[in-house]
């Protein structure tokens, strides 16, 4: 499955490190930047994250709202949060049904692991459409940050 630009995003309800169940409707109104990143604590995807956390003041006026999404657990992604300061919600995707709608998702990773989310973000504008979509088959790689700027601004 993978999704288009102009199409309606797929919704989705995910835990957060706080353990509160966050929906994607719930930001109807905003523009919101997912970012999907394979595992907590590895070297790539903190550098995804931590260029979205220092970079997080030029979204602060936008109207926009950036949220992480991995496999790992709510507690996992609750320390790896608290370790780096970031200032956006982490949502757990242990099931993996949302990597797996917005086609996110390795059959299969590194030593074997099946199932883990694949780098990539997405910008889903005030009516819930997908307005940018960037899915990332290396796992060194990082999205382009400032297209994904472009888009919210």
């Amino acid at each position: 499955m993978s999704v288009t630009i102009g199409q309606p995003a797929p919704q989705f309800t995910l835990p957060s490190t706080e353990r509160k169940m966050i929906s994607l409707s719930d930001y109807k109104g905003k523009k919101v930047v997912l970012h999907f990143f394979p595992f907590a604590f590895t070297s790539t995807c903190t550098t995804q994250l931590c260029t979205m956390r220092d970079n997080f003041g030029y979204y602060d006026g936008l109207n926009a709202v950036v949220l992480g999404i991995s496999v790992d657990s709510p507690f996992t992604l609750g320390k790896f949060k608290e370790e780096n300061n970031y200032q956006f919600d982490l949502l757990s995707d242990f099931n993996k049904d949302v990597s797996t709608a917005y086609g996110s998702i390795y059959n299969e990773f590194v030593l074997g692991l099946k199932g883990v989310s694949k780098r990539s973000a997405f910008v889903i504008d005030e009516d819930q459409n997908i307005i940018y979509a960037e899915i990332l088959d290396n796992a060194g790689d990082l999205p382009d940050f400032a297209a994904i700027a472009e888009k919210v601004k």
